[in-house]
Order: C-alpha cells, then sequence, then structure tokens
C-alpha cells in the first residue's frame, strides 16, 4: 500500500527529527532478536541505511516501494536479504530487521492520539510491503546459492581421473540420472581432448542400480567419447548388476566390460601393448 503525499511527509518529517532514536531503538530490537548473530556496529549500519533509504524514498511524495524515489531503499533491503542469505540467516530473522520499525513507531506515537493511530495503520502497511520485498529478495538468494551448490556437488560427484599413461577413469557412485549423466560426459570428452587420452574407463562398482535408464546414459557416453576417438571399457559388473541386465535385456554391443577396475586396466594395458607381471616371491636356491 502507498502512502498518499501527506501522509509520506509526516513520515518523512517523523524519520528525520528523531533520527538518532529511532536508529538506536531500531537497532537494539532488533539486536535482541538476532541474538548477537550479527556484530552491533554492522547491525547500525544496516539500519542507518534502511533510515536513509526510507526518507530518500519519502522525499519523492506519494511514498511506494515501486516507485522511481525507492530505488535506494529497494537496493538496500535487497543488499540486506543477499547478505543474511548467504551468512545462513532464515528468512525470519532477516525480516524482522525491517518488522522492527513497527515497534519503534509505536514508541514514538502512541500518545499522539487518533490521528497518530490512523497514521501509525498506514506506516505499518509500507513496513509490510518493505517486508515482504525483502522475504522475496531472501527467497531469490537462496535458491541461487542452493542450484550453484547443487552443480558444485554434482562436479565433485563425478570426476574423471588419469590412472595411466593414455588410460583415465570415471569412478561412478550412487545414481545416475540424467543431469549427471550429461556432466560425465561433457567432463569424460573434455579430459579425453586435454590429455590425449585413448582409453577410458567407466566403472560403475559405486552404482546403486543399473536399469534401461541408467544403461542408456553409459552407452550414449561411450559412443560420444568413441566419436573422440577413444575406446571405452565398462568395469564394476558385479554378479547382481550382470543379472539384472540380462533380465532386462539391455545389449552392451560390443563394448569391453569387466567385473572391477583392477581387470579393466589390465585389458587397457593390453590393448596398449604394455606388459604387466605379477610379482612371484623368489625360490631359494
Amino acid at each position: 500500500m502507498a502512502l498518499n503525499a501527506e501522509e509520506s511527509g509526516r513520515l518523512t518529517g517523523l524519520l528525520s527529527e528523531h533520527a538518532e532514536r529511532i536508529t538506536q531503538r531500531w537497532t537494539e530490537i532488533t539486536a535482541a532478536s538476532l541474538r548477537g548473530r550479527l556484530s552491533q556496529a554492522e547491525l547500525r549500519r544496516q539500519v542507518q541505511d534502511l533510515h536513509r533509504g526510507m526518507v530518500a524514498a519519502g522525499q519523492g511524495g506519494t511514498l511506494d516501494l515501486e516507485n522511481e524515489s525507492a530505488g535506494e531503499l529497494r537496493a538496500v533491503l535487497a543488499e540486506i536479504s543477499r547478505g543474511r542469505a548467504r551468512q545462513g540467516f532464515t528468512a525470519s530473522e532477516t525480516a524482522v530487521s525491517v518488522y522492527a520499525f513497527k515497534d519503534v513507531l509505536w514508541e514514538l506515537m502512541e500518545s499522539g492520539g487518533t490521528d497518530s493511530i490512523r497514521d501509525y495503520v498506514a506506516f505499518t502497511s509500507l513496513v509490510d510491503q518493505m517486508g515482504l520485498f525483502t522475504v522475496e529478495s531472501f527467497v531469490r538468494t537462496r535458491e541461487s546459492l542452493i542450484a550453484d551448490q547443487a552443480e558444485q556437488l554434482l562436479e565433485l560427484s563425478t570426476p574423471v581421473v588419469k590412472i595411466w599413461e593414455g588410460v583415465v577413469a570415471v569412478p561412478l557412485v550412487g545414481t545416475l540420472d540424467s543431469a549427471r549423466a550429461q556432466v560425465v560426459m561433457e567432463r569424460l570428452l573434455q579430459t579425453l581432448v586435454d590429455t590425449g587420452s585413448p582409453y577410458a574407463i567407466i566403472d560403475i562398482t559405486g552404482v546403486l542400480a543399473v536399469d534401461t535408464q541408467v544403461a542408456q546414459h553409459i552407452l550414449k557416453t561411450v559412443v560420444a567419447a568413441r566419436l573422440m576417438g577413444a575406446e571405452c571399457i565398462i568395469s564394476g559388473i558385479r554378479p547382481q548388476i550382470a543379472q539384472t541386465i540380462v533380465a532386462l535385456g539391455i545389449e552392451f554391443g560390443d563394448i569391453a566390460t569387466k567385473a572391477s577396475l583392477a581387470d579393466a586396466l589390465r585389458h587397457v594395458l593390453r590393448l596398449a601393448g604394455v606388459e604387466s607381471s605379477r610379482r612371484h616371491p623368489r625360490r631359494e636356491s
């Protein structure tokens, strides 16, 4: 709800006349609700910025958070919301910095009669509008942070490691969905380009279950690697997974499959012409 020119003028006058008292009480009330999670100096600076933004918005005549004159106030509210979201505060703890202004207003206006009560109702409607804007900004920031963290976890959960000269491996753990399969393919292909490796091992030992969808993701990755000139070997085919693959009628075609990563590495070394030998204990003469 917007304040008309008269209401806006009275609020601006109140803010200017009692600037120090408002800032002090606003800081105290907010600090009590945050229980020391934010320093007094930082909290006071934020309150002063909010106070200054409200005064600037009120000087434009009709006070509405959507007006151009409220640009500074919106910027302050958004900055506080983003900062609190990154620091781990809740939406309630963030909005309380705005809603605490209602208590300060009441202390200033409680003995002013009917006209003051009418103004108080109008002023608090603006505070509600500010609080809603704060929560919306907070939620957008949190959603962005969660999306970034999910992307980082996705990348960390699909490492591509070089295990031998010309051989890279992708150890998969957990569930392989479409989004993760795309990351696996991109990281594997990029690593093949960067290292010039002709062989790649896709290890599914840590994959919980292999169904038709998972198999399709793996096959697409193998085909993409072949188009880059690299041969893929699938390792980690446990007995349970082998039975599931047979039951589902999944065909891997001419793709080499091995029971373990070690078996796959030995297979690749044979293909590369590298002799591997096991050490035997020396016989005593």
